[in-house]
């Protein structure tokens, strides 16, 4: 399961944002409350393919790839410190895979600003700030507990190594992300979890207008800053997405195009989260159930077989494979079979993105 945080600094849209991708309808608030408890909920990655599936087999239960995102409580500068919620909120995030930062760009005088303006670039820093200090403070205190002891073993010394190098990477505003470890020094630090070792999604939360016009304050500088980092970054309005997503199915589109949005905040944010940490989605079909799978890209097919139950990893024979493309393009899988498009492939073979899988084993 894919677990993202939603982070960034109080009043700048984090909840709202939660809400429309999970659907949820958590309370908003226009004044600082002061609030520490972290909303969790699933959201439904949308999946045109999977729409096409469900629709051609009509199944009894569809289910599309899922991703639970949190909404923590907003970080304030001095988090590292201990400030606000602080360290509560620092180690709410450690767990997970993805951070989605929400960065303020819009302006509304009835929701004051935590800084008392709007300054993107400012607020982007703050927080990438937090986050390297608390990375800081985590390397410290190892190190500090390593050089303490009565005797270095080995592999400790090995790992003190490659702290010391992370930290003065990190002093220099370098992450360890992109600290350039080679795989034996990450394996030295697997059971950390640095915060700016995470993958981040970076949300600019824009108004209306700015939406219309593609401007916005400090947009070149962010995207700048996104660039230089190797971020994704996506500009959403999640006021006006949040209304849409509250409108009749039939009625969304019309207002998607006349903002001149081809795909929703959700569409978007799905797209971007799996290109960020390399994931993909496979099939199954059928009268019972059509879902979708998600499964990190270079996968074999006996290990994504594993994903759907253990059973089938473990009693793995070969692997019918059919391509969505090609089922769409007939619509009907006994014509696939017909054309000789179904192919069955052994336990080596690397999932694709889009292949329906039907896996024969025996257990």
């Amino acid at each position: 399961m894919l677990v993202s945080a939603v982070i960034g600094l109080p009043m700048v849209g984090k909840t709202t944002f939660f809400n429309l991708v999970t659907g949820s309808r958590q309370e908003t608030s226009n004044y600082l409350t002061g609030k520490t408890d972290t909303n969790t909920a699933m959201a439904s990655v949308p999946d045109p393919r999977v729409d096409f599936l469900s629709g051609l087999y009509k199944p009894r239960k569809t289910t599309c790839a899922r991703i639970q995102f949190s909404d923590v409580p907003g970080l304030v500068r001095g988090a590292s410190e201990g400030k606000g919620v602080g360290n509560r909120f620092l180690d709410g995030i450690r767990n997970a895979d993805l951070l989605v930062h929400v960065v303020r760009a819009f302006s509304n005088p009835d929701v004051p600003h935590v800084d008392g303006s709007v300054d993107p670039v400012r607020d982007l820093e703050t927080i990438h700030l937090e986050l390297l200090l608390a990375d800081i403070d985590l390397v410290e205190k190892r190190i500090m507990r390593i050089e303490e002891g009565k005797k270095i073993k080995k592999e400790q010394a090995e790992e003190l190594a490659v702290l010391r190098n992370c930290l003065a990477a990190l002093e220099n505003e370098v992450t360890v992300h992109g600290s350039e470890l080679t795989e034996d020094e990450r394996a030295l630090l697997v059971n950390y979890s640095f915060l700016t070792d995470k993958p981040v999604i970076l949300v600019i939360n824009i108004d209306e207008d700015q939406l219309r016009s593609g401007v916005y304050p400090g947009r070149e500088q962010v995207r700048d800053f996104a660039g230089r980092k190797g971020i994704m970054l996506l500009e959403v309005c999640g006021q006006s997405e949040m209304e849409i997503s509250c409108l009749p199915a039939e009625d969304r589109k019309e207002f998607m195009e006349d903002l001149g949005l081809a795909q929703s905040g959700i569409d978007r944010l799905a797209r971007a989260a799996y290109d960020t940490l390399g994931l993909l989605s496979f099939f199954t079909v059928g009268e019972d159930e059509v879902r979708a799978w998600t499964i990190p890209a270079g996968l074999d097919a006996r290990s994504a077989a594993g994903k759907i139950h253990s059973d089938l990893e473990r009693g793995f024979i070969r692997a019918e494979v059919v391509t969505y493309a090609d089922l769409a393009e007939t619509g009907n899988m006994n014509k696939v079979k017909e054309k000789g498009w179904a192919r069955l492939e052994g336990k080596d073979y690397v999932v694709k993105d889009g292949d329906i899988l039907n896996v024969r084993f025996n257990v």
